[in-house]
Order: C-alpha cells, then structure tokens, then sequence
C-alpha cells in the first residue's frame, strides 16, 4: 500500500493570494481595471492588459501595443484571542500575511482586419504568511510562501463586426514552500517544497451592440497541478523506543500529489453615456466546490517501514461569486478618473478556515487615474483599500490533525498598481 501524507491547507495556500481575494484568486493585472474595482473588466477592452479577463478584448487592441506594470500589496492581518487547545491564551499574532509585488505584462499584435494575435505574462497565485513558530497553531501551519508564473500565448477573430472570438493557452508554473510542526511526533518543524508545470485554457466572447455599449464573457479553465517535491523535518524530541525511526521516515521523503485549481467564469458590461462618462459592471463564479481534499502520495513505495500510515484532510469549499459596479469619467483629453466598489465572497466557511487562509467575506473600494502622454503612451494607476469581516477560527471543526487552536482575525489590505501601454 503506499503511503499518504495530507498536509492540512496546502491545497488552500496554494490557491491564496496575498491580496486575500476569495480563495486565491489575483486579480490585480491590470491597473486600469482595478480603479474601477474590476467592473466591466471582461468588457473594457481599453488596452492589452484586459485580454486577462477577455481574451476576445484583443480585437478592440489595435495595432502592435505592449501594456504592463506591477502591483504591490500591502496586507494587515492580525489573530487576536490566540488559545490552545485547554483554553488558555497565547500571545496575539501580528503581520500574518506579509507584503507582495504581482508583474504582468501583455504584447499584442493585429495581423490584418479580423485576427489579432498576443502573448501575456501574469502571476495569478501567490502569498507570504508567516507565524512564530511557537504559536498555538503551529501544527496547521507556520509558514506558507507560494509563486507563480503563468505564461499565456492569445488569439482572437473578430468574426462579425459586432462579434468577437478568443481564445488561449495556459502554461502555468507554480513552487511552494511550507513549514508546521507536528505536536503528535513531537516535531519542531515540517517543510515541505514542490512545484509543477500544467496547461489549462482561456476562452473569451464579446458582443457590441452599438459603439458605445457591450458586453463580454470570459471563462478560465481548471488547471490539473500534478506536484512533486519533497518533506524534510526537524529538531524531533521522540526516543528511539517511540519510534523516532518511523516518524523520521514518515516525515522525510519525496512526495507527489494531484491538485485541481477551479474554473472561473465572468460576465461584464460596458456602456459610454457620453463622450465623458463610462458606466460598467461585473460579476465572477469561482468554482471552488470543485477543491474538495488534498492527498500527498510517497514517490518511494513500499520501502520504508510506515507504508500504510494515511491522515486524510478535506477542504469542502463551495462556489463563490463576484459583484463589482464602476465608473470612469474623462476630466480632460488626457486624465480619466476611474471608481469602483466590489463585494467578494469567501469560499471557506466557518467549519473548514485553517490559519494558513483564514479566509471571510470582503468589500472592495478602488480609485484610479488614466494619463494619455501622447498618441502612443499612456499610464495608469490605481488604488484599492479592502475591508474584510472579521474571521473566527476553531480547528477542531476542520476535523484535520493536530492540537485544537481557536482565534479571531482580522485584517485589511491596501493595492497599489501602475501600468503603462505603448503602440508602435
């Protein structure tokens, strides 16, 4: 029989992002989009970087453009009423989530009048969250540092004049690095590291009802992770009467396992009241229901003494939804005023949070400026605070090992994003 190791919440932090958006998604790849919170991202079209959300956008990108820029997230979270598992307290933990810097860039090109063709780059996943590694909840999770590249070649066909196709290809690289104790081998510490390279696809439409109103649909596939790697421990207390030899066995060996990333599907509106005044809206399913366990199998058979030890861990996320409204007005012919306001559902409940993504319902509220240079260069920035409810976390309720832990987290995050875009 092999053997299986599930190490709680990893599938959770590899779907996480710093930006603590629903589940792990990073919106943050486009600075235009964001000053309006993502409203009508699947529709906007206004330069390379929304073919992320729409690949069918493309066609409204003339010419040879390049866009990109770089986001940096500061997050603010803290677990307050930190309590072991016979009730009394532990110190309150500060600046569980530390800061990121999220790349992309998209470069765009129009070979004739009905095909247009692109290449992107993203980093749609990735986090730091980090823990003493004394705190009371060290067995489900001390450090979580997760990245990411995504590498997409596009194409679109504008098949009639009101009606555009796209679609693209998927090349994703994901690395994680892990750490937690183990209080039941009396463990210090557990680290585990793996990567994977897996494909999945992007699809868009967009439809033009008149020049000033559309609407698009952007959908993003599951991608099928299959992980390798290997666990290392630490600083183990056990005897060698007690079994140090099989718990070191157990806790290091190479490992491999499977994890899906869930498909998303959005629709967004656009429509220009007037030469000044843009209004859009937007709304994402996130198919977490999809994310239901994580299982790490030994890549080494049955040729160490602990071959038929499971611990099974389940995540039993559900589906969440997306709702963000928008506006952008022109103050002049070179500065464009954008907002936003967006609500983001959680897709972990409270009987299934895990410290490594305490996670919980948030509002977004986002302001951006477009600056027109001249014909062929722009900029764009934008800025986004957002205010997530508070969270409770009891472990026993996840029904994963190790010692009980309960807390209350709160936290806040604030978005800053620039872009640019070129034509040549």
């Amino acid at each position: 029989m092999k053997k299986v190791m599930t190490l709680a919440a990893l599938g959770t932090v590899l779907l996480s992002s710093t930006a603590m958006a629903a589940g792990f998604h990073l919106r943050e790849q486009s600075a235009a989009a964001q000053g309006n919170a993502y409203a009508g991202a699947t529709a906007g079209a206004e330069n390379g970087a929304y073919a992320y959300y729409n690949v069918a956008g493309l066609t409204r990108v003339k010419g040879t453009q390049f866009s990109g820029g770089a986001t940096y997230i500061a997050p603010k979270a803290s677990a307050k009423n930190v309590r072991f598992a016979d009730g009394t307290r532990d110190a309150d933990v500060q600046n569980v989530v530390h800061a990121a810097i999220s790349p992309y860039f998209t470069i765009s090109h129009q070979v004739n009048d009905k095909l247009f063709i692109a290449l992107a780059g993203n980093s749609p996943y990735g986090m730091i969250t980090k823990y003493d590694e004394d705190w009371a909840g060290a067995d489900h999770g001390v450090t979580s540092d997760i990245k990411t590249a995504t590498f997409t070649p596009m194409v679109a066909y504008k098949a009639t004049d009101k009606l555009s196709l796209g679609a693209g290809l998927q090349i994703q690289y994901v690395w994680a690095h892990l750490t937690s104790s183990n209080s039941q081998t009396q463990t210090k510490s557990v680290s585990l590291n793996g990567d994977a390279l897996d494909l999945g696809y992007q699809l868009g439409m967009m439809y033009e009802f008149t020049p000033a109103t559309r609407i698009g649909v952007g959908y993003r596939s599951e991608i099928k992770h299959k992980i390798k790697g290997e666990m290392k421990s630490s600083g183990s207390n056990l005897p060698p009467a007690y079994g140090s030899a099989i718990v070191d066995a157990l806790l290091n060996q190479d490992i491999s396992a499977k994890l899906n990333t869930p498909a998303m599907l959005s629709l967004g509106v656009y429509h220009d009241v007037n030469e000044r005044l843009a209004l859009m809206a937007e709304y994402q399913r996130v198919f977490w229901s999809s994310f239901k366990e994580l299982t790490f199998v030994s890549r080494e058979g049955n040729n160490k003494p602990n071959a038929d030890y499971i611990s099974q861990v389940h995540e039993h996320w559900r589906d969440t939804n997306f709702y963000a409204i928008g506006a952008s007005y022109m103050l002049d012919e070179q500065w464009k005023l954008r907002l936003g306001l967006a609500y983001d559902q959680s897709a972990v409940r409270l009987q299934h949070r895990t410290p490594r993504i305490p996670d919980s319902d948030r509002v977004w509220y986002s302001a951006g400026l477009g600056y027109q240079y001249n014909e062929k260069l722009s900029f764009d920035a934008g800025f986004t605070y957002i205010s997530a409810h508070k969270a409770h976390l009891d472990s026993d309720l996840t029904k994963n090992d190790g010692a009980r832990v309960t807390a209350d987290y709160s936290s806040s995050i604030k978005v800053f994003s620039f872009g640019l875009t070129y034509k040549f």
